[in-house]
């Protein structure tokens, strides 16, 4: 049995307009960004935040949760993590998004390409 099964793993919860995350217990409830008082939205286990100030940081996590996707890669007995890739700048979002309308993708799929040449 893998030792890590056991334990209970805390997730991120994420406020884009407030420029917030914050860790919480995976337990499906309502977590409220404590700034605004909005609900936060569930970021997965391997969400790295931006600084406040990186403007183009913020917009490729903003479009990443807004396209559904998570930042994970984890495994639920803990014993492999191989994070997704996911992009961090608004310029390989831009990329990704010109790659899904000319080759008809969605834009889910695009935004979780590595390579956009690979499509």
């Amino acid at each position: 049995m893998c030792r890590y099964a056991e334990t209970t793993y805390k997730v991120h919860y994420v406020c884009v307009p407030c420029r917030q995350s914050h860790k919480f217990p995976w337990d499906g409830a309502e977590h409220l960004c404590t700034r605004c008082r909005e609900p936060m939205v569930f970021a997965g286990h391997d969400f790295a935040a931006p600084r406040k100030t990186n403007d183009s940081g913020w917009a490729a996590v903003a479009a990443v949760l807004g396209a559904g996707l998570r930042y994970e890669g984890f495994q639920f007995c803990g014993c492999g993590r191989e994070p997704k890739y996911r992009p961090r700048t608004k310029a390989q979002v831009r990329v990704r998004r010109q790659l899904a309308s000319r080759k008809g993708l969605s834009d889910s799929d695009a935004l979780s390409l590595p390579d956009p040449a690979d499509a």
